[in-house]
């Protein structure tokens, strides 16, 4: 079923986010510039190149007994049948530790579920400690838990048809900034990660971990939203990200960290992070326009695609890390110009991230990725498309033509050469797949109506090797 699991039409902050976006200059053509150099590519244990194209994964809607209840193996099984091999997990801290220093055995064996769906069919989870509006002590939202929000006796007043809004309640505000620095909330948020980041280090299908969704915080006397922004970002969250993942570290030294901004950087703004000291870590934005937010339509003179990318990539350029945009995907996937947005959108992440979770895979309206039936929701099915999983070498070129429906990836093979894998999602004819170079294909067709997974190996020093899939 639908949920109202992001903002709804009447966002007065959406407005005012749109204001700001439409009077910033566009500049086309810098953001491909920008992006062509300086940001890493994701990578597995073997040094193969990534790319994590799929879903969020999410149930806001049951908690206690019933949480998670709307993920289902029939969930993990359809969003692999289309190709994809990645899904954003969220998790609640609110069902994890439901009473200070007491977590939930059940919740970690319906966590647990999940994941060995998700490694029976192959696909990459990253876990994501999601919150909206901090937590149900807000009028029984979902994230932070009622015991660990502390509001100076500040009001809060619901927003039913604007629950974005919320954020921006004195009470909710307090609670952020005392969440970053209280040595009690600090200590507990950490001691969470650890419980959870321990139980699942060595599950096969966890990626990664989303340290927290969509931070917010406290805006200052005479600030606006993006100068609080960037300075909550700087002072508060980036060391609040150093503390998770040293507590992380402390007990999983494997799995990529993945690090949001606020969602003020979706409006073409540079964050205000500063640097995370680890290894692995994945600058993980979200990827929204408040006018589509609104129910609107996708404009693509408005240069407000144009304005996120340029700025979306100065972080992971400056700390030299790899991007995977955490969600994406607007309200209204039927509007006259959503063929148009995704073939933007896609072509644009793909010019400076790794990967994408679209928002969300449920079966339903709104957001919802399919119908309730099982089909896909008008225009979703432009992001099933043949992708790269994994590339055992340098990446020369990678396209998708639409229209003719051919994919080329090119590369070099590494030193030793090695196995890379390629994913074809289901066509009504099926695939043909060649390969040329110092390669082979572990098949050259894919059947009808299935999704297909093609291997190839190849050795290095021979030269590129090419792979062209096409549609039959």
């Amino acid at each position: 079923m639908p949920k109202p699991n992001r903002r709804t039409a009447g966002l007065a902050l959406a407005a005012a986010l749109t204001l700001a976006a439409l009077t910033t200059p566009a500049t086309p053509g810098t953001a491909a510039a920008a992006a062509a150099d300086g940001i890493p590519p994701l990578t597995d244990e073997q040094g193969r190149v990534l790319t994590l194209r799929g879903w969020n994964l999410a149930d806001k809607e049951h908690r206690g007994d019933r949480a998670l209840e709307s993920i289902t193996e029939r969930s993990v099984r359809d969003l692999a049948r289309h190709g994809f091999r990645f899904a954003r997990l969220a998790v609640f801290w609110d069902d994890l530790e439901p009473d200070p220093g007491r977590y939930s055995e059940p919740y970690l064996r319906r966590i647990e579920r999940v994941l060995d769906w998700a490694a029976r069919y192959r696909v990459r989870v990253v876990i994501d400690a999601h919150q909206d509006v901090y937590g149900p002590a807000f009028n029984g939202h979902r994230g932070i838990p009622a015991w660990a929000t502390r509001t100076d006796g500040l009001p809060y007043r619901p927003h039913p048809d604007d629950w974005f809004a919320e954020y921006f309640e004195p009470a909710v505000q307090a609670a952020f900034e005392h969440l970053y620095e209280d040595a009690d909330l600090r200590r507990a948020q950490t001691r969470m990660w650890e419980v959870l980041a321990g139980r699942f280090a060595r599950h096969p299908a966890v990626f990664g971990y989303d340290l927290i969704n969509e931070p917010m915080g406290r805006m200052r006397p005479g600030e606006d939203m993006f100068t609080a922004a960037r300075r909550i970002e700087a002072t508060q969250i980036t060391p609040m990200y150093r503390r998770l993942a040293e507590a992380i570290r402390r007990v999983d030294t494997r799995h990529w960290l993945f690090v949001e901004p606020t969602p003020a950087a979706g409006e073409g703004k540079p964050t205000g992070l500063g640097r995370i000291d680890d290894p692995k870590v994945v600058y993980a934005p979200h990827f929204y326009n408040a006018a589509m937010e609104l129910g609107g339509d996708y404009d693509p003179s408005s240069g407000w695609l144009e304005n996120y990318e340029a700025a979306v990539v100065r972080y992971p350029r400056e700390q030299r890390v790899p991007v995977v945009v955490g969600e994406w995907g607007p309200m209204n996937s039927a509007q006259p110009n959503m063929p148009r947005f995704y073939e933007d959108a896609i072509a644009s992440i793909g010019r400076y991230a790794s990967g994408w979770a679209g928002w969300e895979w449920c079966y339903g309206g709104g957001y919802c990725a399919l119908t309730a039936d099982g089909r896909f929701a008008p225009n979703k099915e432009r992001t099933a498309r043949a992708y790269a999983v994994a590339v055992a070498g340098v990446v020369r070129s990678e396209t998708y033509e639409t229209g003719a429906g051919t994919y080329r990836l090119s590369y070099t093979p590494r030193r030793g050469g090695g196995e890379s894998e390629l994913s074809l999602p289901p066509r009504s004819g099926g695939w043909r797949v060649r390969v040329s170079g110092p390669g082979r294909a572990d098949t050259r067709t894919v059947p009808a109506g299935e999704a297909g997974t093609v291997r190839v190996w190849a050795v290095g020093g021979g030269g590129p090797v090419t792979v062209v899939a096409e549609e039959r």
